[in-house]
């Protein structure tokens, strides 16, 4: 079992068993999620372009800004769209 701590405000961490590992990206629909830091679009779009060519369908999101947590309804949306998802950023 892992633990997993979300910096955010959790008091304790909660008990989860991870999700099998996907043994390869093609055919699955993979989410990117810009926090929105400088920058973050460029290694998106390169990220966007490695998917494209390993047969996973890339799907973008951005958060509203990088100095808050994303929206749950951007959060239920992506969780909705998409089978697995790569939170990006750079500066």
């Amino acid at each position: 079992m892992t633990r997993f701590m979300d910096p955010t405000a959790e008091l304790a961490p909660e008990a989860r068993i991870p999700l099998p590992k996907a043994a390869s990206l093609a055919g699955l629909r993979v989410g990117l999620l810009d926090i929105s830091k400088p920058r973050g679009n460029i290694f998106i779009d390169r990220l966007a372009e490695l998917l494209t060519e390993a047969g996973a369908s890339p799907q973008r999101y951005a958060k509203p800004t990088f100095t808050r947590i994303a929206p749950v309804e951007l959060k239920q949306q992506i969780a909705t769209e998409c089978d697995v998802v790569i939170e990006a950023l750079a500066d």
